[in-house]
């Protein structure tokens, strides 16, 4: 960032473990992609392709030698794992990790219905050849409402414990479920569980896929809140909600 000569909120650099920016890819022209990495790539730490995107993507290792030459990495969507777990094709899963060059999965349940305790088994299995982004919370609006604090800090603590990296809240790219009600609402008595859990909040990445909830979680956790599925437009827009550069943090860090 520029010498601005105002008082901010200070930025880790790149590579860092807190503050972190996913933006999601969800099938976004190459042109677009370029664009966006060339234009804002010191605020981007990692792009997800989105649920099974990744294989329809026809420039795919296109876009990933434009990521390795900016220096931010990527995962695949974890319903791109339960879609071979469901056929119980996981070697192909890590062969086509493995042919990607990928450092990073991602490995969920919010669409297959496998206990934690089941997904946590498989981020051991995977943890010798990836760093494993797990995730917590459901798609389905029932079972993420029935969803209590202490299972959603339950399931987090059985993450870590099984060796991930880091633990992402589900919301989909739509907010409408997992930390979210369907109606779009967060579900803020469950996330002020989670902050005032002690569980270290560089280790979690909360999805927020629009500004009410970028903004939301800004100010629950402070610039330094690791942020995921933000749309490829957002990238400078988000960075400075985190500086408060903008109407809606303006006074958050005064």
């Amino acid at each position: 960032m520029r010498n601005t000569g105002l008082h901010l909120p200070e930025r880790q650099a790149k590579p860092r473990q807190s503050g972190l920016t996913v933006l999601i890819d969800n099938g976004v022209p190459l042109q677009f992609f370029r664009d966006t990495l060339e234009s804002a790539a010191a605020y981007i730490d990692f792009i997800k392709f989105g649920w099974g995107t990744s294989l329809v993507t026809p420039q795919l290792e296109q876009k990933i030698a434009i990521l390795r030459d900016h220096q931010v990495e990527f995962f695949f969507g974890g319903t791109l794992f339960e879609k071979y777990l469901s056929q119980r094709k996981l070697e192909d899963y890590r062969d086509f990790c493995l042919r990607c060059k990928a450092t990073y999965i991602e490995i969920s349940n919010g669409t297959l219905p496998i206990s934690n305790r089941e997904k946590a088994n498989y981020i051991k299995q995977f943890s010798d050849d990836f760093l494993i982004m797990s995730e917590v919370g459901h798609k389905d609006d029932e079972v993420s409402e029935a969803l209590t604090s202490s299972e959603w800090i339950e399931s987090i603590l059985e993450d870590l414990d099984a060796g991930a990296y880091k633990v992402i809240t589900e919301a989909r790219e739509s907010g409408t479920s997992g930390i979210c009600h369907s109606t779009g609402e967060m579900r803020l008595d469950i996330i002020n569980d989670i902050v005032e859990s002690g569980i270290s909040l560089d280790r979690i990445i909360f999805e927020a896929p629009n500004k009410r909830m970028q903004t939301c979680f800004i100010q629950l956790v402070g610039s330094d809140v690791n942020l995921a599925n933000i749309p490829f437009s957002d990238p400078i827009s988000l960075e400075t909600l985190r500086l408060g550069l903008r109407s809606d943090t303006f006074y958050t860090f005064a």
